[in-house]
């Protein structure tokens, strides 16, 4: 039984896995990580591993490894690597390759693969920040791009322009206040940037999918064209696929 571990900038993500599949799941802001031993970790058996990704610094890390004190367990932090799991990374230095997005990639080239057809795709975790990455029909991470998420670009234009500080606004496509075109701009933003790089990594004429996860998803999904699938756990997946587990 291993218990799966995606701390976020801003939330975390766990899941506990044995080969029956995964068995149950929470999420949480990172301000309350102090009471999961006593609250959502409480009724849980005692897992064989903890194994995790986080990219919210040394004092969520702490957090986190004090809640599994009870079991006595480390947790084992991943990080990214020149290849894993069929996938060869690109960046200039791959362990500057957020731990996150190397999980990612991975679960999505898995998925890619058992769905047949061209296994290039466009993995996105939507967030605080927006990652967007590319991998190719060989399973090549390319490169990819780090955007500010939806709110913290609305918040960069109230925060530099007087005339900007509106409420949170909606998405139009011809918005007709402000407040709908700033929050439909940010949208924009990220589809645009998600529909740019997946014309960079098309093969022929196939269009490639983009494997969409991340806490703002569901605000992203119904604007990006093309081939789509939304992935609540796609970071857990691939944390547990590097772990030498399938999920």
């Amino acid at each position: 039984m291993v218990l799966v571990i995606d701390v976020g900038n801003s939330r975390m993500k766990w899941a506990l896995h044995d080969q029956r599949g995964w068995l149950v799941n929470g999420v949480l802001p990172n301000q309350d990580i102090g009471t999961l031993a006593l609250r959502d970790w409480q009724n849980l058996p005692r897992p064989v591993r903890a194994v995790g990704v986080n990219v919210a610094g040394e004092a969520a890390r702490v957090r986190v490894e004090g809640q599994l004190a009870r079991w006595r367990l480390a947790v084992e932090w991943l990080h990214a690597t020149a290849g894993a799991g069929g996938v060869v990374n690109r960046y200039a230095k791959p362990a500057q390759l957020g731990p996150d997005r190397w999980a990612s990639l991975v679960a999505a080239r898995r998925r890619a693969l058992q769905a047949g057809g061209s296994a290039a795709c466009i993995v996105v975790n939507a967030g605080t920040a927006v990652t967007i990455d590319a991998l190719d029909v060989d399973g090549v991470f390319q490169g990819g791009l780090i955007l500010p998420g939806i709110r913290l670009m609305v918040q960069a234009l109230a925060d530099n322009t007087a005339a900007l500080k509106v409420p949170m606004g909606s998405y139009a496509h011809f918005p007709s206040d402000t407040a709908d075109a700033i929050y439909s701009g940010a949208v924009h933003a990220i589809c645009g940037s998600i529909e740019l790089l997946r014309l960079k990594v098309r093969l022929d004429e196939v269009t490639v999918k983009c494997y969409l996860s991340g806490g703002a998803a569901h605000e992203v999904a119904p604007y990006v064209s093309g081939p789509l699938e939304v992935v609540d756990n796609l970071v857990l997946e691939g944390v547990l696929l590097l772990a030498g587990e399938h999920p």
